[in-house]
């Protein structure tokens, strides 16, 4: 196979095992198989913008080249940080890409990763959401009417819980499973004046309390890594070894790790 990278894609089967596959070019690559063979992926050297097909030398906001980084609002920082979302002032570097990309619901939610964070994402992204970061617990307990809104909650809870995965730990084993349900019910009440506010500038419907059912997520490793070393196609364009699993978009082999998100439009070649 030869082709450029995307993210992994997945979805849990029935015993909430999560299956994987690697888009190479136009092909999918089933991966959950592999676990426990040989697998080699070399860069040719290529890297083509996700959007416009372009040749880059650098890969910017995962898989665009500069120019495209520039124009596209899905690239910009309040993406990353929705609560600065701009589009009010009428700023918005693509206003239709905004009014169908961030004017649609959102869910706020607890994970479990290598402990408990807050994270935020589309109502159509879970429990994707969480397989990208190698959650094995998710909670939904919002949902919003707009990716402002969902950065508005997230922020408040971040002051009291991590809203970041520590990617290290993530890979060296499964986090002991956490309460997600009884944490929220101790969160939620300390962010009660914040989300009062939030109701009185944004409306009474603006965000909506939940009361789910626990995610839990089962991934295909075999082996933890006990000391994380990661590969690196910029350094050295050959990952080979023996696939010994998959958690969040990380190939775990007997020589190493690789984020694979970070290396979409990485022209790649496949041999097992």
């Amino acid at each position: 196979m030869l082709g450029t990278l995307r993210k992994m894609r997945s979805h849990l089967d029935e015993n909430n095992v999560v299956q994987y596959q690697l888009p190479v070019g136009e092909e999918l690559l089933n991966l959950n198989p592999l676990i426990g063979s040989q697998l080699t992926l070399t860069h040719t050297g290529k890297i083509l913008c996700c959007n416009c097909g372009k040749k880059t030398k650098k890969s910017y906001s995962q898989g665009h080249c500069y120019v495209c980084m520039q124009k596209l609002a899905s690239c910009d920082m309040c993406i990353m940080k929705p609560e600065t979302c701009h589009f009010a002032a009428g700023t918005c570097r693509e206003p239709s890409w905004g009014e169908a990309n961030c004017f649609v619901p959102h869910y706020v939610y607890l994970s479990n990763t290598s402990g408990i964070k807050v994270g935020i994402t589309r109502h159509t992204q879970l429990p994707t959401r969480w397989i990208d970061q190698g959650a094995t617990q998710g909670l939904p307990i919002f949902k919003v009417e707009t990716r402002l809104l969902s950065g508005l909650v997230e922020t408040a809870l971040a002051e009291l819980i991590a809203d970041k995965t520590n990617w290290r730990a993530m890979l060296k084993g499964n986090a002991d499973d956490i309460d997600l349900k009884a944490q929220a019910a101790s969160l939620v009440p300390q962010i009660a004046a914040r989300l009062t506010e939030i109701s009185a500038e944004h409306g009474e419907f603006a965000v909506t309390a939940l009361d789910e059912e626990i995610q839990t997520i089962n991934y295909p490793v075999t082996t933890f890594p006990s000391k994380i070393s990661s590969h690196n196609f910029d350094k050295n364009p050959e990952v080979s070894g023996i696939l010994l699993g998959i958690k969040g978009q990380y190939l775990i082999f007997d020589t190493g790790v690789i984020n694979m998100r970070k290396f979409g439009s990485y022209e790649i070649s496949v041999s097992l």
